[in-house]
């Protein structure tokens, strides 16, 4: 009960307040970026600093970008997975040093014997040597069938017949989208759900964001594009494009509205602030300060003397960015609905200048 009643406080504080406005600058960036759309804000724990959707959803439409505008945040998506398994982890059902193959025994002969110790923790903050799968010199993956946790299964126990890759002083991680396969695995089998059900109790019903799989949906109603690069133009893709992760959806297939998005990065902000929601303030500071280089779905990032957790994520027709200033509790969040490298450059020069208007 203590938690319904803080969370309804946090939900009715005032959501803006006056203050600078980076629209003018931000928009400027898009067009010559050439970026379709793009929607920004700076946030505080409790307060929205500056908010605004610019652009269109797709360079073959005129239809005007709106806040209630969804984006596929991909990689982004690694820090809402541990977030879940870190409530399973609060309540028991896990520990952050629970082997893989305590819970998985059967699996355990058919596996490279290197992977025997590896942990949850050091699955979700990819020091078990897991092989990237990134899209890139990718082994090849069978055709697995069933469902997508019954595929997740499967590949799971494929990837871990590979040869692990070299985790040293010199790499200390190696970043692997696989590896939060398996994290999440252990997490099936602990709470008996999948972690698409999972991702519904967490967010749609506990804390009631509008949490979506996969593309946003753009062929029954309006909403954005994401445009891949190809022949040297951005091209339009529509929602239903035969599209797969390969089985790692649980590290980057949520699509959700950038006002969602910022209720859970306000909760963030809030445990870093030693504050307890949803998560319990010493939880926020494991997953964002437990680990150095990458802790549990955040990159930790040291600029100009300043402390931030930050993560990028793309799979190739939207990218987007999240960082938060750990000392001065401020959180920056880009959504754009394309990707090349004139995207990732655009919103590097405006998180730039937000970091440095709102952070000085």
């Amino acid at each position: 009960m203590k938690f319904i009643v803080s969370f309804v406080f946090f939900c009715c504080l005032p959501i803006l307040i006056s203050g600078q406005n980076h629209a003018q600058f931000a928009d400027s960036i898009r067009v010559s970026n050439a970026i379709p759309e793009l929607s920004y804000a700076v946030i505080s724990g409790d307060k929205i600093l500056e908010i605004k959707a610019l652009g269109v959803h797709s360079v073959d439409l005129k239809d005007v970008a709106d806040l209630n505008d969804r984006f596929h945040i991909g990689s982004n998506t690694k820090a809402m997975t541990a977030f879940i398994i870190a409530k399973y982890v609060e309540k028991g059902k896990l520990k952050w040093n629970t082997k893989f193959f305590d819970l998985f025994p059967d699996l355990k002969k058919a596996s490279k014997a290197e992977y025997y110790e590896i942990t949850l923790e050091k699955l979700v903050s990819h020091q078990a040597g897991i092989q990237p799968f990134q899209g890139e010199n990718d082994p090849i993956i069978p055709d697995f069938k069933g469902n997508p946790k019954e595929k997740r299964d499967q590949f799971g126990k494929y990837i871990l017949t590979l040869d692990p890759v070299e985790i040293n002083s010199e790499h200390k991680y190696v970043y692997s989208n696989a590896g939060y396969t398996l994290a999440t695995m252990m997490t099936e089998k602990v709470t008996g759900k999948s972690w698409e059900q999972l991702v519904d109790i967490v967010f749609n019903k506990d804390l009631k964001l509008n949490v979506k799989l996969s593309w946003p949906e753009n062929q029954i109603a309006k909403d954005t594009w994401g445009h891949s690069f190809e022949n040297n133009k951005l091209t339009p893709v529509p929602s239903n494009t035969d599209y797969r992760l390969d089985y790692t959806e649980p590290a980057g297939d949520i699509n959700i509205k950038l006002t969602d998005y910022i209720r859970f990065i306000q909760l963030n902000i809030q445990g870093l602030q030693g504050h307890d929601n949803y998560l319990k303030a010493t939880t926020y500071t494991f997953i964002h300060k437990g680990i150095a280089g990458y802790s549990l779905g955040w990159f930790n990032s040291y600029e100009n003397n300043q402390d931030f957790s930050t993560h990028s994520g793309t799979a190739g027709t939207y990218y987007t960015i999240a960082a938060i200033d750990r000392k001065k509790g401020i959180g920056y969040i880009i959504f754009t609905n394309s990707f090349n490298e004139a995207t990732v450059n655009g919103v590097r020069l405006i998180m730039r200048k937000l970091k440095k208007d709102y952070g000085s």
